[in-house]
């Protein structure tokens, strides 16, 4: 159902793309239109700062149109400019939204450091806990958590499992929820193609430098995700020993052992990246979606919304491909909204526009609208509101005249206590471990999923050597022989300099 989307998803982003080449970090801005601002009307400017390509630009097909149970959605118009509107509508304020865009994490941080101002910035938890961790963001307020306001869709609406990590996982003893608001959330895994690579195969991170795959695998083009999968491997026979799983406290021990950062394991990551180096295709960051589609790779590293992306493709072509989590364990990562001190200060008409920004972000139409158009899942399960549930139900639910059903519970997600059965979704078999597994994963995959913390300075400079030393070269790794023909070449040429500075000294000699 949501193919023809996709196609669209597909050539805007090639659009994008290009544009993005050009401008690392384009902007626009965005009002709420109608007969213009009044004199003396009260206006906010709000400066957002996303990931690029990731939130509804609207101009949807009347074909695309989402029918649910509960109503119809449709994008017509950018969510910005909507959001705009609804502001004004809501709260008789106009605010005027200057929206920018970062490709990376560590992109957004350098936006930061080199004196780009924001408001209102979506970066990764990792990229939260540092903030946090520098004092640069503000908490959410206290009203922004009132469960009695019907315009504040976020606490309302959030699933009941993501308030529980965010709750539960603390930087310097302040909570992420204080300071946090989640957009979308996934796992890592393999997504691989079932004719050539086994399920067992790719539910390991060991795959990666399998020999059996030689030039037929992809990985990561960044420090932290490489280093998460690595350690995976290195340390796979300790993380899938009995012992260790049933552990009372596994996952906290896994979270340690999953960001080690200790000389020995720093140094066993590098050695098993080099051989991955040797043995992979190549180290990407966006290209591995096609070299799966047309065949070029049989398994690709990948984040769940993008291995869902991925599989639709894959299925116009007729191809199928699937998606396994490694036994040892998976990166469970968020974006979330976070408000930075240096752009909001002590403005609180500020403050409010970028909280109702988030709020109007989770509503459960605009979730609904932002999870088609980017394709990753939103963190957002909707409360008494069924609609994301029937969006889920709607995307990968059974036709009624389908034999091979099996029952996927999502209850983990969506449900609050006492409400469990009531979010089974009927689908069909050949799903259950393909784009469902992929968006929704199950809990029993949940069950060993680690967070990456935020590295501290010394750590940062350590893990950044070993992936200059793995990814331009290791001085380590040198051959004898190359340094002795190094060392020959060194002394011939001194000699010769100095045979030439004896001539030009004593010219009678």
């Amino acid at each position: 159902m949501m193919s023809e989307g996709r196609k669209r998803m597909a050539a805007f982003g090639l659009a994008c793309g290009m544009l993005f080449f050009l401008f690392p970090a384009c902007s626009f801005q965005a009002e709420a239109k109608g007969s213009g601002k009044e004199a003396g009307e009260k206006e906010v400017t709000l400066r957002v700062c996303n990931w690029e390509e990731y939130i509804d630009l609207g101009d949807w097909d009347e074909e695309e149109t989402i029918d649910l149970p509960s109503g119809n959605v449709i994008g017509r118009r950018s969510m910005v400019d909507d959001f705009t509107e609804w502001y004004y509508e809501t709260y008789g304020i106009r605010v005027k939204v200057e929206y920018s865009t970062f490709g990376t994490n560590e992109d957004l941080y350098n936006m930061l450091t080199l004196g780009d101002t924001y408001d209102l910035v979506c970066p990764s938890e990792y990229m939260i806990m540092k903030l946090m961790t520098e004092d640069r963001l503000l908490p959410l307020s206290d009203g922004f958590f009132d469960t009695s306001d019907p315009n504040n869709y976020y606490i309302n609406g959030v699933s009941p499992y993501i308030q529980s990590v965010f709750d539960n996982n603390k930087i310097e003893g302040k909570k992420w929820s204080g300071y946090a608001a989640g957009y979308m959330w996934g796992i890592t895994g393999i997504v691989y193609n079932p004719e050539a690579v086994s399920e067992r195969e790719a539910s390991s991170w060991k795959i990666l430098n399998d020999p059996a795959y030689q030039r037929q695998i992809t990985i990561k083009d960044n420090v932290r995700d490489s280093y998460f999968a690595a350690v995976g491997a290195v340390k796979s026979e300790l993380l899938t020993s009995r012992e260790f799983v049933d552990n009372p406290d596994y996952l906290k021990n896994l979270e340690r052992e999953m960001n080690d950062t200790s000389p020995e394991t720093i140094e066993k990551v590098q050695e098993y990246l080099q051989d991955v180096k040797n043995n992979c295709y190549s180290f990407e960051t966006d290209s591995g979606k096609a070299d799966m589609i047309t065949g070029k790779v049989v398994a690709n590293y990948q984040w769940s919304g993008d291995a869902v992306y991925t599989m639709d493709q894959a299925d116009e072509e007729d191809y199928t491909l699937a998606f396994a989590v490694p036994e040892e364990s998976t990166n469970i990562y968020f974006d979330g909204w976070a408000l930075l001190k240096d752009g909001i200060g002590e403005d609180a008409a500020k403050q409010h526009a970028a909280e109702a920004f988030i709020n109007f972000n989770s509503r459960a139409d605009n979730v609904i609208r932002n999870m088609y158009y980017i394709g990753y899942t939103s963190v957002i399960s909707g409360g008494e509101d069924m609609r994301i549930f029937e969006y889920a139900d709607w995307c990968y639910g059974a036709e009624e005249d389908e034999e091979e059903v099996s029952d996927y519970d999502l209850g983990y997600f969506f449900s609050k206590e006492g409400k469990e059965g009531d979010y089974v979704i009927s689908a069909p078999t050949e799903q259950v471990y393909r784009q469902l597994f992929a968006q929704y994963p199950t809990e029993e995959a949940i069950s060993r999923s680690s967070i990456m913390v935020c590295f501290d300075e010394g750590q940062t400079k350590a893990i950044n050597q070993m992936w200059i030393n793995v990814r331009c070269y290791n001085i380590h790794d040198v051959p004898g022989w190359v340094w002795a023909l190094i060392g020959s070449a060194v002394c011939a040429s001194a000699a010769w300099g100095l045979k030439r500075w004896a001539v030009k000294k004593f010219p009678a000699l």
